[in-house]
């Protein structure tokens, strides 16, 4: 006799004498249930209403399905869940817990699902900064950059004495013919080169901008703007900036001198400075001979260019011999010699600013920054926004409800991979909305307390 064939039935080897059967009859299921985590960090600060109010819908009222601020939302978290491309929106926009955020289960008309499709998605990543009869979203370009100094400011109880700024440039590799393609010759690639300024994890600035520039350019411009954004509500804080020898420029550090901005630079060795440490270079020398070990020593002297610098300036040397290998490297600073000695300077301060780079791999290996394949920079300046803001939600769930847990320092991919991509069954009743997660979960109690943390932050 035949044996019944069940085409929605996959088996496989038993397990201790059990059959292995596996079907698509799960019901609601989720592979994103610590989204919601996501959703209650977004409320604690509204990011998602803050970053739609930057944008301009003239679109008719009684023929719109899917408002900004759910687009902005699906955008901002889809990219935060690891889903950098807007056809990764076909399927997420039946995904429960998407629509749990968005609170919208249900679509108003019988063709459209709850959520936005990459059509339109696609659309709202193309909007301009007017409307037009083909893109009738727009959005505010200076609205948006004044947001990520808000957030900044925002999560702070009180001003800080003093802040570090900390600027840097970075390669954004094309791959087809994007509006303001050039070639490179350091990164050897054709590529944008966005300007990021960071203080600590806090990011306040993303700028796109081509690569056939200085990679100090408009770097006096955006400090201006953040520095004043940041002094009318803190006043008396201090700022210090601080960046590679790509920002030892005049302009910016005469600038800094008559605003009362503090920095430290790399600044690029020559001959001439080479020349005014070969002193401290043969004591290095003879005690890395003497230890067999690396050997440094610093000298604090004042400086200036033959051509480009209008005053001499406070230059600290850094005389090292590794291998028996000198590796002279010098930095140029506004701080007075009271406040910092030349090793402090350079060690504890100067050098700590190498933690911005892993800033800017998070944005662009875990949250998709460089993912800049518009044909416009218009539109690719906005998808870098889009996952900038994913970046500052993500350092808000961090900054707030993972204090002092083993994810306190953790970074964007590893909280998604263990905080965000959750297993639930998600259950829809007359009454409420069960998702029913994984029972194995091994996070459960960094769960619980980030959710408990954020309840007390929206309260």
């Amino acid at each position: 006799m035949p044996t019944e064939c069940n085409p929605g039935l996959f088996e496989f080897p038993p397990v201790e004498s059990r059959h292995v059967v596996a079907s698509f009859d799960g019901g609601a299921i989720t592979s994103d249930a610590g989204a919601l985590l996501l959703g209650q960090t977004d409320r604690a600060i509204r990011l998602t209403e803050r970053f739609a109010a930057c944008f301009t819908d003239t679109r008719s009222a009684e023929l719109v399905e899917h408002q900004v601020e759910t687009m902005v939302m699906q955008r901002v978290v889809g990219i935060a869940l690891g889903y950098e491309d807007l056809n990764d929106h076909d399927d997420l926009r039946h995904d429960p817990v998407l629509a749990v955020l968005a609170g919208k289960l249900e679509a108003q008309r019988s063709d459209c699902a709850p959520l936005a499709g990459k059509s339109t998605l696609n659309r709202l990543e193309l909007s301009r900064a007017e409307p037009t009869r083909y893109h009738k979203i727009s959005h505010d370009p200076a609205a948006i950059e004044t947001l990520f100094v808000d957030v900044f400011l925002d999560a702070h109880n009180k001003a800080p004495k003093q802040i570090i700024l900390d600027l840097d440039a970075t390669d954004d590799p094309l791959h087809g013919n994007q509006e303001g393609k050039f070639f490179h010759g350091y990164y050897d690639c054709y590529c944008y080169l966005p300007l990021y300024i960071f203080c600590g994890r806090h990011l306040l600035a993303a700028k796109l901008r081509r690569s056939n520039i200085d990679g100090a350019a408009g770097a006096v411009e955006e400090v201006a703007r953040i520095v004043a954004q940041i002094r009318r509500r803190w006043p008396k804080t201090r700022i210090l900036l601080r960046g590679d020898s790509g920002f030892t420029r005049e302009p910016l550090m005469a600038w800094c001198e008559a605003n009362r901005v503090d920095y430290v630079f790399g600044l690029a060795r020559n001959d001439r400075l080479e020349q005014a440490i070969i002193p401290e270079l043969i004591i290095a020398t003879i005690e890395s001979i003497r230890t067999g070990k690396t050997a440094r020593c610093f000298k604090d002297f004042s400086y200036a260019t033959l051509s480009t610098w209008n005053r001499e300036r406070r230059v600290i040397g850094k005389a090292e011999v590794t291998g028996g290998e000198t590796n002279p490297r010098f930095i140029v600073t506004s701080l007075k010699r009271s406040e910092a000695s030349a090793r402090q300077l350079y060690e504890k301060i100067y050098c700590a600013r190498g933690d911005m780079e892993n800033r800017i791999k998070e944005c662009q290996l875990d949250l998709f920054a460089d993912r800049t394949s518009t044909a416009t920079m218009q539109a690719n300046q906005l998808r870098l926004w889009f996952a900038s803001m994913a970046y500052v939600l993500l350092c808000a769930l961090r900054r707030i409800g993972l204090a002092h847990t083993q994810f306190a320092e953790a970074t964007c991919g590893t909280i998604r991979l263990k905080l965000l991509k959750i297993g639930a069954l998600v259950r829809v009743s007359v009454r409420r909305i069960k998702i029913a997660m994984a029972s194995a979960y091994p996070w459960q109690d960094a769960f619980g307390l980030a959710h408990a943390r954020l309840r007390n932050a929206i309260a």
